[in-house]
């Protein structure tokens, strides 16, 4: 079995958790976590993994509704932070296409959230949720919109003469991996981590080699406003057609 490489974010954990998850207005406490509750739909009896867990804080959240919740990452230095917050689930340091520590037919979910395209090994991490998954078990994935938010090939651009916002596309089908400069501006010790773009074909193939069917398909926009100005309403107006994020859930169908 192939080993995923570890992309860095073990690196970052300590800015991951101030600044992308211990805000109010935050993407993953205003627009994430209120829509993967709804879901998931954790309750008391249903067993879930988090696979790419960070510092725990969707596990804990699911935990909280009354689920068994677990997490696993390959960074250690997330793993403790998230054993820190919360002590009393159960957590692993292990990469997502090699959960080792986990049974066959384990879990009724496992969800990863804007983890997938960090990792190198697609299928194999795949292939572990598949196998860890009961019959009927759902797998829940949460991604940057891969048509929408390609790394260093898609961004914004306004025409002034229809006074829009519009998404520019350099490149969409073709797969590609690109390092994520963590300090812009920092001469020395800089950190790096690595994003992977895939088309949505790619995702879908993947579930269906590994015996998930897709059930569930959603389309996630900011929650934010912009300031007032000329260009508030063509802004606001592109933040709802562009969604940021997208949410694919699958159930297994048989071993």
């Amino acid at each position: 079995m192939a080993v995923a490489k570890n992309t860095g974010w073990g690196s970052v954990a300590g800015e991951y958790n101030d600044s992308f998850i211990e805000n109010d207005g935050s993407y993953h406490s205003a627009v994430i976590l209120p829509n993967l509750l709804r879901v998931v739909a954790p309750q008391l009896g249903k067993k879930i993994l988090e696979v790419g867990c960070g510092d725990g804080y969707f596990s804990h959240a699911f935990a909280a509704a009354g689920a068994d919740a677990e997490g696993s990452d390959i960074a250690a230095a997330m793993v403790a932070s998230a054993k820190e917050k919360y002590p009393k689930l159960r957590w692993y340091t292990a990469s997502a296409d090699n959960l080792s520590f986990a049974k066959n037919d384990l879990y009724d979910g496992v969800v990863v959230v804007l983890a997938l395209q960090n990792i190198e090994n697609l299928n194999g991490t795949i292939a572990e949720a598949s196998r860890v998954l009961k019959v009927g078990g759902e797998f829940v994935a949460v991604l940057n919109h891969p048509a929408f938010r390609i790394p260093k090939k898609s961004s914004w651009g306004f025409d002034e003469e229809k006074n829009i916002q519009y998404r520019r596309l350099d490149a969409y089908l073709s797969e590609s991996a690109e390092e994520i400069d963590m300090d812009p501006g920092k001469e020395k010790g800089k950190r790096i981590t690595v994003s992977f773009h895939r088309p949505l074909q790619v995702y879908i193939k993947a579930l269906s080699k590994n015996n998930l069917a897709v059930i569930g398909f959603e389309e996630w926009i900011s929650n934010r406003a912009s300031q007032q100005g000329p260009r508030q309403k063509a802004e606001d107006q592109a933040r709802k057609e562009f969604p940021l994020f997208l949410m694919l859930k699958a159930r297994k169908l048989t071993n």
